[in-house]
């Protein structure tokens, strides 16, 4: 018997006429957002569910025929299943909200998002972590608002690896395939036959298979080399996602950019904006250049324009060695093949991706040289983009520079626990429309506390329990002793302490230092072990497999959790996932995060933990930068990046354990015969209430609706007028400003009157040498900032347009004079009362600029 061969046989049911509708519901990805969805599969076969990993089209080929028979028989589950069915067919009749349908008017508007990973559900494992679910976030509020828009990704066959921790706390990866049939996808066909791109590579041409999964009212389409036109070797190319050495990385990247582009072209989309989400689909404006040209018979410089400006970049990376760079023997070797057949020159492509003391080519470079909007996704990360990426604007202050920033935020529909939802129902009917209405969300303050309290303990008991069967299995495996295990789950199964439950969920990254917190550990023993005040601390996350710093910090968390002093009190768990994010960010106390900073460009955890009531601890970096409220959580301040490392985490550690012991723990603690403390559920309400409507997708959506899509879309149409005429008159414009900028001089004329009375104005005078431009092809303005206001809201410097008031380059001031010194002047009139600083500068203007200092060009006297 050992040596016989076994053939695997599905026998799948048939769905009843009564629930035929469920094979939709398990084919859309509303069922990721929708817990009502979900529980009408969960409840037809509890252990099955949770053995496909809650996969309802896995689940829908093997659960029993009985069992669908005696629903389809169960008057309660058919009222369900109709009132569901009958909820999803109203969202997907719904309209557009207005304030989109405004900006971006139905039939004239599309946005196409490109991203390497999608993080939707953990059914879908086609995503890693952060980047990936803030991409389905933002499909999931595209489709709740009604934007228009499609989402281009790759299709892994076996995605991020599955986690497992051994006994001695090393990281284990494991990657599991995924079957098409076994995912909520379809293909996409064409006069009966699949969809087909190609790609040109080295030798040979890479084809892929196009497909779509519906995210409600959006499509997302997705590239497979799994194809019989290809290779071994290329068949593998989707394989895994941030898989195989350098050589994958930049093959993957142009099936994404350039494969996508052409998907969406044979599909007869035609985006009027493109978002790259991050630089690995930057390879796309490569091949929207190449579209372009074909179009409207514009050379390169000119389509590069029209291209770049429908296009918004987002960066999420603040650390420059996280930006994807690829030496010029790889990057040539790769496009070559590609150039050849677009007929593009390599070494204007290689210079797009230049970046300064590096001969690398770098894809963020690519995607801001590609774009004439960009942004960083929170208002500290959009300071520190500005200034890391100064040298595409070199001439051009970072805070000035054309780099944005929107604030990443989560979807509330996926992450806020269903008890939550429920209660609202009651309290606030209307509250799904009201998530950009900060101030309708005062009602939380309105729940009675004892009926919130008792919201959060039932959520927090369902997630004790999960831990403690989760590290229960973990342990098992691992051959830990029974008693061990007992011990490990005893404190958090103490429902007559209750102890303080601290969450820290996320990748295991060192600048995220999730050992922070050990710094002095005989302090942080004391806190967590004191018998009448007991906490809890929880981990979870993933290190890269090729991240050997990451991994020894799991090996220290675990060897820490298993020293009998703290046994109980620190508990590690493996494989963290979308599922078990789910449970921990609805029953967390206090929710953790201590990055080095400025290295959180935003972070979304703890959005998605406020959003169900748990309290922030944070060092104030990324989002918390802008969320921290004295009333709504604890701000740990950053020390001064300048200083020694070692002293920022020591000191920045101590403020962590003072907080613990100090305040947290002794508000939690501070309980009244009630059983709770009224100064934590006001606290925990706070949270809520001012988080929610800041930090959701929605909101976040809307933002880069109306501050970037809106006029990506109107800026590419206008330059794509009149086949790119515009596109091509300042693609000429701008070459004429390389050549003759260098030789611009600048000069002050006479003197600035150091005193006036503040009614009076100060005459200032300044002379350009333009080296054969013309006055109409700059601006100089005089800057004016306050030395001292008083006020500890310093305001920015007020700017006054200067005007020609001598033009030397002809007998007299003419506009469209090339030569010669041109005299700009004016009268200032003091803006702030009191000492005041004046400074002039000069830089190129065009009325079809995006951004008036994209040139990246400014001389200042």
């Amino acid at each position: 018997m050992d040596n016989a061969t076994e053939f695997l046989l599905e026998a799948c049911p048939r769905l009843p006429e009564a629930l035929s509708r469920l094979e939709a519901l398990a084919s859309d990805l509303y069922y990721s957002w929708d817990p009502g969805v979900r529980s009408l599969f969960g409840r037809l076969d509890p252990p099955l569910w949770h053995k496909v990993e809650h996969n309802p089209r896995l689940f829908l080929r093997r659960v029993s025929q009985q069992r669908l028979d005696d629903a389809a028989a169960d008057r309660n589950y058919v009222a369900e299943y109709r009132r569901i069915v009958a909820t999803y067919d109203a969202y997907q009749a719904s309209e557009a909200n207005p304030d989109v349908t405004e900006s971006l008017p139905a039939g004239k508007a599309l946005v196409a998002y490109f991203c390497a990973e999608f993080g939707f559900h953990e059914s879908f494992p086609i995503y890693s972590g952060g980047l990936g679910i803030l991409a389905g976030d933002h499909c999931k509020a595209a489709s709740d608002l009604g934007v228009p828009f499609v989402a281009v990704g790759l299709l892994y066959q076996q995605g991020y690896f599955i986690q497992a921790i051994d006994a001695q706390g090393q990281q284990v990866a494991r990657y599991q395939s995924h079957g098409s049939e076994d995912l909520p996808i379809t293909p996409v066909l064409q006069d009966g036959k699949v969809l087909v791109v190609t790609v040109p590579f080295p030798g040979r041409a890479l084809s892929a298979r196009v497909w779509k999964a519906q995210v409600g009212h959006v499509t997302l389409y997705l590239l497979d080399s799994r194809t019989d036109d290809n290779t071994a070797e290329d068949q593998q190319l989707t394989q895994q996602l941030y898989g195989g050495d350098e050589q994958t990385r930049i093959s993957q990247e142009m099936l994404l950019g350039i494969g996508g582009v052409r998907a969406l072209a044979a599909l007869g989309l035609k985006p009027t904006a493109w978002h790259i989400n991050e630089g690995h689909a930057a390879f796309m404006v490569l091949e929207r250049c190449r579209q372009w040209m074909a179009e409207t018979g514009a050379p390169f410089e000119a389509a590069l324009e029209g291209v770049a400006a429908a296009t918004l970049f987002t960066t999420h990376t603040p650390v420059p060695a996280g930006h994807d760079m690829f030496t010029r023997e790889l990057t040539e070797a790769a496009l070559m093949p590609y150039c050849k057949q677009a007929g593009l020159d390599f070494e204007q492509i290689y210079a797009l991706g230049a970046k300064v003391n590096d001969h690398r080519f770098n894809m963020t470079s690519l995607g801001l040289r590609g774009s004439r909007f960009h942004n960083g996704v929170s208002r500290i990360h959009g300071g520190v983009a500005a200034r890391m990426e100064s040298d595409i604007w070199p001439q051009i202050p970072p805070g000035e520079n054309p780099m944005g920033y929107i604030t990443n935020g989560v979807h509330v529909p996926t992450f806020l626990a269903p008890d939550w939802a429920a209660l609202f129902d009651v309290q606030a009917p209307t509250w799904r429309g009201e998530l950009r209405n900060p101030g309708f969300w005062s009602f939380i303050d309105q729940i009675p506390d004892f009926h919130y309290w008792s919201v959060h303990k039932t959520l927090k008991h369902r997630m004790s329990e999960f831990v403690a069967e989760r590290l229960a299995r973990q342990h098992e495996r691992n051959g830990t002793g029974r008693s061990v295990t007992e011990r490990m789950i005893r404190p958090l199964l103490d429902n007559q302490r209750d102890p303080l439950l601290i969450g820290f969920a996320r990748r295991f990254a060192t600048y995220k230092r999730a050992t922070l917190i050990f710094s002095d550990l005989d302090r942080l023993t004391r806190l967590l072990t004191d018998p009448e005040r007991p906490a809890v601390l929880i981990f979870a996350g993933k290190a890269h497999p090729k991240d050997g710093p990451g991994q020894q910090l799991i090996r220290v968390v675990h060897e820490l959790s298993m020293r009998p002093a703290l046994i109980g009190h620190i508990l590690l768990l493996e494989n963290y996932d979308q599922a078990m994010a789910r449970y921990l960010v609805s029953g967390m106390d206090v929710w953790l995060n201590n990055p080095e900073y400025p290295k959180e460009a935003s972070g979304t955890s703890g959005q998605k933990a406020a959003l169900n009531g748990a309290i922030n601890l944070s060092v104030l970096d990324g989002w918390w930068g802008e969320g921290f409220m004295e009333e709504n959580g604890w701000g740990i301040t950053p020390r001064d990046i300048a200083l020694d490392p070692e002293f920022r985490n020591r000191e920045e550690a101590r403020d962590l354990l003072d907080l613990l012991e100090y305040d947290v723990i002794p508000a939690y603690y501070e309980r009244a015969v009630q059983g709770y403390s009224e100064a934590w559920v006001a606290r925990s309400k706070a949270s809520m209430r001012t988080i929610t409507p800041r930090f959701n997708a929605q909101r976040m959506v809307m933002d880069y609706v109306e501050r970037y899509y809106q006029s990506a879309t109107a800026q590419g149409q206008r330059l794509l007028a009149d086949h790119g005429q515009q596109a091509r008159d300042l693609a000429r414009w701008k070459a004429r400003v390389r050549q003759a900028w260098p030789g611009v001089t600048l000069s002050m004329v006479g003197c600035v009157d150091g005193r006036c009375a503040f009614d009076e104005g100060v005459e200032v005078s300044a002379e350009a040498f333009l080296n054969g431009l013309a006055p109409e092809d700059v601006r100089m303005e005089c800057l004016v900032t306050p030395e001292c206001t008083g006020s500890h809201d310093e305001p920015g410097p007020n700017c006054f347009l200067l005007s020609v008031t001598d033009n030397r380059g002809g007998e007299r001031p003419a506009a469209g004079s090339t030569n010669g010194r041109v005299t700009f002047g004016g009268r200032i009139q003091p803006p702030y009362p009191g000492l005041q600083t004046l400074r002039l500068r000069l830089y190129p203007f065009h009325p079809a600029l995006s951004h008036r200092f994209e040139t990246g060009c400014m001389l200042w006297i």
